[in-house]
């Protein structure tokens, strides 16, 4: 690891943001963590895992198109300021209904839906102000890679804590802590002097310009394929930690502190990958680095599906994890790099909708499933869906490498 590995903090306004933005999702997965314990302690049901992250996900999949638009039309920062806020009253919502004791499953999963309809405008915003938060434009991939690896080093960090507060102090410690860990992201952003982006007055319907990123899209064949292969892995693969807590308790016997570690192993994975990525030389071709990556996730999986050995279990997590970071970044990288500014909150929603939509239905998938054939032929299968993708990023680079050749040939023959 170089200075390069941290170029991107050169822009002050990157280095707030990145800042808040650590402590903020530390807090974000000690709820996460607490919610998936309290509803499988509740419950003793995989489906009902399955369901809680159905319910905070799948209305980022339905809304995300309108929050493309609307970072594409309004000023971005006001946007992700107004969706921090709102993110955090549900936080203080969540938490004085379990102190008080007043609420169920139900509740929670209500509250989890408004948090997924937050997220649908706040992820098209947030990735989108990134690019004006980097002075040298240059230092883009960097910074992003950097994001990924401040997100799962939160995973790793976050879910350790709130195994041990759940133990030692209770469920509502980790709810209450995410309500104070919002303060330095907003913190964060007010203290930033991002030149405001003046509002889009153009007389275009939203149905319009959702058509318009649409056939963006489809017309860019590198962008489309990115997207599509990222919603295979979100909806038949990355499904795979919901069932984590059913490891954790029923194969390992352990306990939250269990699921913390086993989840701070995929987190510590997940962070080495990123800072991989952020140590990437420039000019490096990220998209073989996915393909490669992806069947790394793969062979992780199928690995772990079977172990019961717990140690090597963790090795196996860690291993999957790492070949699962490159899903999120270098696909968020490729895009963001070539996207057409005036589309980038759209495309950067239909990413989001990928990634987000697909996920909470194949976390149903694979509740059901793992109730048929078991928790560890579904973890199986899950394996073995990565290496097919995997094989088909290969089959992509080849194709546009002979396309590029019989360009280059006609080039040649016409001169």
């Amino acid at each position: 690891m170089d200075i390069r590995t941290f170029r991107a903090f050169r822009s002050y306004h990157y280095r707030l943001y990145f800042a808040g933005q650590s402590v903020s999702l530390i807090g974000t997965w000690m709820q996460k963590t607490a919610v998936s314990w309290v509803i499988y302690s509740l419950t003793h049901s995989k489906f009902m895992l399955g369901l809680s992250l159905f319910a905070s996900l799948f209305p980022s999949f339905l809304f995300s198109f309108l929050g493309g638009v609307a970072a594409d039309r309004y000023d971005r920062y006001r946007l992700l300021l107004l969706t921090q806020v709102l993110s955090m009253l549900q936080a203080i919502v969540l938490t004085a209904l379990v102190f008080t004791h007043h609420y169920s499953v139900g509740t929670i999963l209500y509250l989890s839906a408004f948090l997924g309809i937050v997220n649908a405008f706040d992820v098209p915003a947030r990735q989108s102000l990134v690019i004006d938060m980097v002075e040298d434009k240059t230092d883009l991939p960097n910074a992003l890679a950097l994001n990924s690896s401040m997100v799962q080093l939160s995973r790793l960090i976050g879910p350790a804590i709130a195994g041990l507060i759940i133990e030692r102090y209770g469920d509502t410690v980790c709810f209450a802590a995410n309500v104070f860990s919002f303060l330095a992201v907003i913190i964060s952003l007010l203290l930033m002097h991002i030149p405001k982006k003046p509002a889009n007055t153009s007389p275009k319907r939203v149905m319009t310009e959702l058509r318009e990123g649409l056939q963006y899209v489809q017309q860019t064949p590198a962008i489309g394929f990115i997207i599509l292969m990222l919603g295979l892995i979100s909806l038949f693969v990355l499904p795979f930690t919901t069932l984590i807590p059913v490891y954790a308790k029923d194969i390992f016997h352990g306990t939250a502190a269990t699921f913390g570690i086993i989840d701070s192993a995929i987190g510590l994975g997940a962070f080495a990958g990123a800072i991989f990525l952020a140590s990437l030389k420039p000019g490096i071709d990220l998209r073989k680095v996915l393909a490669i990556n992806t069947g790394v996730f793969g062979l992780g999986l199928i690995f772990f599906s079977h172990t019961t050995w717990y140690p090597l279990a963790l090795v196996f997590a860690i291993i999957g994890a790492f070949g699962m970071m490159s899903q999120i970044t270098i696909s968020n990288t490729l895009i963001q790099t070539t996207v057409d500014p005036a589309m980038r909150g759209r495309v950067i929603s239909i990413y989001a909708m990928a990634f987000f939509g697909m996920q909470p239905l194949g976390s149903l998938l694979v509740g059901f499933l793992s109730q048929q054939v078991g928790v560890e032929n579904t973890v199986l299968a899950e394996g073995l869906i990565a290496l097919t993708i995997c094989i088909l990023h290969f089959r992509f680079l080849q194709k546009q490498k002979q396309r590029l050749a019989v360009a280059r040939s006609e080039e040649h023959l016409s001169l």
